[in-house]
């Protein structure tokens, strides 16, 4: 077998055994480290950066050092997401118009890795963005992946009551700021009838899905175009879905999908998606309609 000038083994292609071990005890806990940042960023892209800064941080330690890997590494994936986040809200002060999450296809594998789906939703990640850096993190490490409290102070670098007073306090904005959700599959079912009645621009069938305060928000990025002001209320939201049906509609198809945990609508035109379409409904009705038509955000369900 050829060597290294420093003696060190290495197989054909040049990797080293210490180097194909760390990358396979990195491959076994990755989908965790995506779960954790992308509900720390609620963005797949830099998400994905961030896992990747991970991967490049544990192949220059002293991993001889390191007593638990997973622990290691969710640690340090977090304390990075904790930074990304602060520097992410200076970012998205100057967004053009609402700033909505990134939506990731999870129709097809559980590719978040997570045993629960907790802070999947959009509705969940837009009510995320609210807590403090250090509240997202506690919220997103207990309530998604079952971390225990021990582990999320070593984490955080808090003592165990801290911890414990910044997860009931994440609970409590997120869950007291949140309507009664629909099921599943309830949720799916407003989501093909609203689109069925936005597309025919059917003015009654729009009024009688939505709840009384029901908000319309969509995520252009001042790049394509998309309303920059949210439009609320029964009649101005289904008055707004009727004015532009003929024009928007036309040559459109929807396929229904799992993204996010949830039902949503992929819109494309000659076979690219340029829209994704979801909605949150409560006893009431429809509550919110969330349209992501960012290009630069659509890759993770095109």
């Amino acid at each position: 077998m050829p060597e290294q000038a420093d003696g060190a083994e290495v197989d054909q292609s040049g990797a080293t055994p210490d180097l194909d071990e760390a990358a396979r005890v990195f491959g076994e806990v990755r989908p965790r480290l995506f779960g954790i940042a992308y509900r720390m960023l609620s963005s797949a892209t830099e998400a994905e950066d961030l896992v990747q800064e991970v991967w490049l941080r544990w192949q220059a330690c002293d991993r001889s050092a390191v007593t638990n890997p997973a622990a290691y590494l969710a640690t340090t994936t977090t304390r990075l997401a904790i930074n990304a986040v602060q520097s992410a809200r200076v970012r998205r002060e100057t967004y053009v118009g609402p700033w909505l999450p990134e939506p990731v296809d999870t129709s097809a594998d559980p590719y978040l890795g997570a045993e629960r789906g907790e802070a999947l939703e959009f509705a969940v990640l837009i009510l995320l963005e609210r807590l403090k850096p250090n509240e997202r993190a506690a919220y997103v490490l207990r309530e998604a992946f079952d971390y225990p409290y021990p582990q999320i102070a070593e984490i955080l670098q808090l003592n165990e009551p801290a911890v414990r007073q910044l997860v009931s306090r994440a609970r409590k904005r997120v869950t007291g700021d949140r309507r009664t959700p629909v099921s599943g599959a309830e949720q799916r079912e407003l989501l093909t009838a609203f689109i069925s009645a936005a597309r025919s621009g059917d003015l009654t069938a729009l009024e009688n899905l939505f709840a009384a305060d029901v908000s319309s928000y969509s995520d252009g990025g001042g790049i394509v175009r998309a309303s920059r002001i949210p439009v609320h209320g029964v009649e101005r939201v289904a008055k707004y879905y009727r004015a532009f049906a003929s024009r928007f509609w036309a040559g459109v198809e929807v396929e229904i999908t799992t993204v996010n945990g949830e039902a949503m609508g992929l819109l494309s035109m000659d076979g690219a998606v340029f829209a994704a379409v979801t909605v949150v409904g409560s006893p009431e009705g429809i509550n919110r309609i969330y349209w992501q038509m960012n290009p630069t955000k659509l890759a993770g369900v095109s």
